[in-house]
């Protein structure tokens, strides 16, 4: 088996059924399979998958286990010599698959690639960020990133100054298309699902490039990403679980690392930053104030 395509699926039954027909219409060239967690939806998604894709190994959750633990279920069955973790709101295009394989193949000094994400109008979607360094996260708290957008410095988390049209190695592609090797998850083993849904993929990627691998972004294995279908359904969670999930990052990788007081600010600003998200949030969803009379 060269590639196992793993996909972690919460109530996006109708997306999920474009991504799997998108791999059926552009498989790769070498034996594959496809293994579909569903976690608990109430659309009707395991449903449809048993129906309409019998091909397809599907593991029905009672309950939502997140999308770490997830991938893990997947991971533990897949028999591929590449993985991919493929969200299910998105869709290959011609030699997706094909390209991302041969290029791993190629650079045998690569454990991870991801893929030029585009909307479904055809834009390009920024998908790369830095690893969430002190300076990093700086930048992005004082504005400095959106001030000076292109800059290699300032907008170093975003990847800003980058025009995604060549290979480049990269901290961290979106979780969206992430292909790796099984020597990769072999040494640096399955996601951590203390990140049940936020930074998984950052942890993950973080472990891979600890243990000396590169990361890769590739232009040329290009998808449709939809973006964001599962989370938009519980958005004020979300926002509060990416911020609890990067402080429990934080706790792993640097708590031994950085000065006390170093440490304390950064949670500090994590915690302020969440708590003015979603207050921003609240406000633009509350209904407008009638006008006085």
């Amino acid at each position: 088996m060269t590639l196992s395509i793993c996909i972690v699926n919460w109530n996006t039954r109708e997306l999920l059924r474009a991504c799997l027909r998108s791999i059926e219409r552009y498989p790769p060239a070498e034996p594959y399979e496809v293994i579909v967690v569903d976690n608990a939806s109430t659309d009707g998604s395991a449903e449809m998958v048993r129906a309409e894709f019998p091909n397809v190994i599907l593991i029905a959750n009672a309950e939502n286990r997140g999308y770490a633990a997830g991938n893990n279920q997947a991971l533990q069955q897949a028999r591929g010599e590449f993985i991919l973790l493929l969200n299910p709101d998105t869709e290959m295009h011609p030699d997706t698959l094909q390209r991302a394989i041969d290029f791993l193949r190629a650079h045998p000094e690569v454990g991870a690639i991801g893929a030029k994400q585009l909307y479904p109008d055809g834009r390009l979607q920024p998908s790369l960020r830095a690893f969430p360094t002190p300076r990093n996260l700086l930048f992005e708290v004082l504005g400095l990133a959106k001030l000076f957008p292109e800059s290699r410095l300032f907008a170093a988390y975003r990847y800003g100054w980058f025009t995604y049209d060549r290979p480049l190695e990269v901290d961290q592609p979106m979780g969206t298309f992430l292909m790796v090797r099984r020597a990769v998850v072999e040494q640096v083993g399955l996601m951590d699902e203390a990140f049940p849904l936020f930074f998984n993929d950052v942890d993950w990627c973080y472990r891979i490039w600890q243990a000396g691998w590169k990361i890769m972004f590739v232009p040329e294995v290009v998808i449709t990403h939809h973006g964001g279908a599962s989370t938009r359904q519980v958005r004020l969670s979300a926002i509060r679980e990416s911020h609890r999930a990067l402080e429990a990052f934080y706790r792993k990788h640097y708590r031994s690392r950085l000065p006390g007081w170093v440490y304390g600010a950064i949670i500090g600003l994590i915690r302020l930053s969440a708590w003015v998200r979603v207050a921003w949030a609240r406000w633009r969803s509350a209904p407008a104030r009638p006008a006085a009379s």
